[in-house]
């Protein structure tokens, strides 16, 4: 009875307030840790484009910006990044048509292999985007494709466009459809159901897949190298420059622009999803894998 009454007797308040201390401190130290893994890198890039040298190593010859000038002077920089941008531009807005109609066909519709169709739909987010371009580059060869931006531009929708129904999917989990069958009941027709309901609940959702699916395709290197030819993108330029100790500073430079812009782009895709409450569960699964969703 004795150790009984030991084990249930209420545990001082001293060492409780120990130990949530001890885990507080262990998860700070953790995400600190996990921070500086992260982004470490990036501060160093962007301190090392302000730097007066092409070497990276400290101290510093001094502050300037004349890489930041001197990077539109590259004709090739100029075109890997005008490749890189058109091709985002038209990946970007055929991802969101096809992906959008991806995700309302398994999200709104029940027909024999669903499940099927919707693993395979997310297939090209699991499988490693190396063996995809490998694959197109000798899909390509054998159907005797000329690579250029073309393939790149299909190659890279395949892949991107499940994300898009991903996050469109998800947000169409979250659409009561006593919504939309009460403004049928008022005399609505499917089509200003679609423009009045439906399409202002998923705006957020679909601007950010936009954003996401621009993103995804201008970083993308794998595919980019095996299916564009001799052209290059900028992921392309960037592995290709940085191995030339003449262009290291120029690289830093460029990459800094470019990364201050993708945070601020997904910072606003994050602001957007978060502003209907989106999530990533129940994506390409649970109720399109055939699970009932929760009421």
């Amino acid at each position: 009875m004795t150790m009984l009454a030991r084990r249930l007797a209420p545990e001082p308040a001293v060492s409780v307030a120990i130990r949530r201390a001890g885990a507080t401190w262990f998860w700070r130290g953790f995400l600190s840790f996990t921070g500086l893994l992260l982004f470490g890198p990036l501060v160093i890039l962007v301190a090392f484009a302000f730097n007066d040298s092409n070497i990276l190593a400290f101290p510093f010859e001094g502050l300037t910006t004349r890489w930041f000038t001197e990077l539109f002077s590259d004709p090739l920089l100029v075109k890997a990044l005008t490749n890189s941008v058109v091709i985002a531009s038209i990946v970007a807005p055929v991802c969101l048509v096809v992906g959008t109609l991806t995700a309302f066909g398994l999200t709104r519709f029940r027909f024999r292999g669903r499940g099927v169709i919707g693993g395979l739909v997310g297939a090209p987010l699991v499988l490693p985007w190396l063996i995809i371009g490998i694959a197109a580059l000798m899909a390509y060869a054998r159907l005797d494709v000329s690579l250029s931006r073309g393939t790149v531009i299909a190659t890279q929708t395949i892949c991107t466009f499940p994300l898009v129904t991903a996050i469109v999917s998800a947000q169409l989990f979250r659409f009561q459809r006593a919504q939309e069958e009460a403004a049928i009941d008022l005399g609505c027709s499917r089509l200003q159901v679609l423009r009045y309901i439906i399409l202002p609940h998923i705006a957020p959702a679909l601007a950010a897949s936009a954003i996401f699916a621009f993103t995804w395709s201008f970083n993308n290197y794998e595919i980019s190298l095996f299916t564009i030819g001799f052209d290059q993108t900028f992921p392309i330029w960037v592995y290709s420059s940085v191995r030339n100790p003449d262009h290291t500073a120029v690289v830093n430079a460029v990459s800094t622009l470019i990364s201050v812009v993708q945070v601020v782009l997904i910072a606003v895709a994050v602001r957007l999803l978060r502003a209907r409450g989106t999530g990533t569960t129940g994506v390409l699964g649970g109720e399109i894998a055939g699970v009932p969703r929760a009421a």
